[in-house]
């Protein structure tokens, strides 16, 4: 019986130091938690102060590049080729020399059509002769008849020097084609046939492509929905354009912007009828040939203007929904997510028209750190021409090359 008393004893004598224990714990715990719930820092952004403007309506459009001319070289003469005078993938001007074909046929040709004028030259003269003297002699002993026949062989005789001639303009001309030049100034292709190699005039396989690169095609695809969408906005005066002297910037595969600028060829603008997309040929001089036939390109068509608040594309994103949406900085100085429905793409940013006023603070760098209903601080920066986020003071100093951490 004591046994049992004593162990009953030792019980509650722990139960009550772990009890003293336990609340010690949370009276300590519960002192340091209250300055930290009691104070949340301010992070950090950068931001940039908007203003409404008349900013660019520009799209950016898919494109391949199309050379200028293209053509196939083929013979125009049978025969052996003897030279090629080209070499392969090089520039050639208009009229270089491309292919010898073995010349000593049509040579040969010439010059027995040469002889062929010399032969019916020489029988003019006596035929003339007859001539002139029947057409005195006609009516005092000459019969009509023979005046006639002396006529007659006068006229064949002019009428085969003709002929003469003709043939040896012929064979001159097919001796000429033994030559075959460039059409036109451009690039050569590899040639499909080698020197020994026997050619058919006018044969089906070419001989070799040149393609003119300067000027060159490119070839953009709009859908027909937005042309008509976009006609109708010119048409209310919501955007203002230029017509037909719109220019086109081209941004190439390596997203390097291509110093000339492209002019709208009138020749070709249809509507395919399979994927229901509008095919715009552009023009672009290219000295340089960095643009090649079948290369993948993206135009940059600025196609008016529209008064309203550009945001830079960095500082956007799209919901679920495919809605824009942007960060701001609210009255309160806290983080504030705002929705824009309508958005027209203007260079590296996104033009909206509702939804801003003059004074919003836009988030443009942070972005990563914050959620809505933070508290921040904002710090001014601002935006270079390539769309790069950079501080206040280096924008004003024109030192715009160092990206802001962001």
């Amino acid at each position: 019986m004591k046994r049992r008393g004593f162990i009953i004893s030792s019980a509650l004598v722990l139960s009550g130091l772990l009890c003293a224990c336990s609340d010690s714990g949370n009276n300590q715990a519960g002192g340091a938690g209250v300055p930290a719930a009691a104070a949340q820092q301010a992070a950090p952004v950068g931001v940039v102060t908007l203003k409404k403007d008349t900013f660019p309506v520009t799209t950016i459009l898919p494109g391949r590049a199309e050379a200028f001319q293209t053509a196939d070289i083929r013979p125009q003469v049978s025969g052996i080729i003897r030279e090629i005078a080209f070499r392969e993938g090089s520039e050639v001007k208009k009229g270089d020399l491309l292919y010898q074909i073995e010349d000593a046929p049509y040579v040969a040709t010439v010059e027995q059509a040469k002889a062929a004028i010399a032969k019916a030259e020489a029988s003019v003269p006596s035929a003339q002769s007859n001539f002139d003297r029947y057409q005195r002699l006609v009516g005092s002993g000459a019969t009509q008849i023979e005046f006639e026949t002396a006529k007659t062989t006068l006229l064949q005789a002019h009428a085969e020097v003709e002929s003469a001639k003709a043939t040896l303009a012929s064979a001159q001309i097919d001796l000429d084609h033994t030559k075959i030049v460039a059409p036109f100034d451009g690039v050569i292709d590899e040639t499909a046939y080698n020197v020994g190699n026997v050619v058919a005039a006018n044969q089906t396989a070419a001989l070799t492509t040149i393609r003119q690169l300067d000027p060159i095609y490119v070839s953009l695809t709009e859908s027909s929905t937005n042309l008509l969408r976009l006609r109708d906005a010119l048409a209310s005066g919501t955007v203002r354009g230029e017509g037909a002297d719109v220019a086109f910037r081209l941004i190439l595969e390596d997203g390097k912007e291509y110093a000339q600028k492209g002019k709208l060829d009138m020749s070709k603008q249809i509507v395919s009828e399979t994927t229901g997309t509008f095919i715009i040929r552009v023009l672009f001089p290219n000295p340089d040939l960095v643009i090649l036939p079948g290369m993948y390109v993206r135009a940059t068509v600025e196609l008016g203007a529209e008064v309203g608040y550009a945001l830079p594309q960095l500082a956007t994103s799209r919901d679920a929904t495919g809605r824009l949406t942007a960060q701001f900085i609210s009255a309160d100085g806290k983080v504030e997510t705002r929705v824009f429905e309508n958005a027209s793409p203007s260079n590296n940013s996104w033009l909206v028209t509702d939804g801003v006023k003059d004074g919003d603070q836009l988030i443009v760098s942070g972005l990563q750190s914050i959620a809505p209903g933070m508290p921040v601080t904002p710090v001014p920066m601002k935006i270079n021409e390539s769309g790069v986020v950079v501080a206040g003071e280096q924008a004003a100093a024109g030192n715009a090359q160092k990206p802001a951490a962001q």
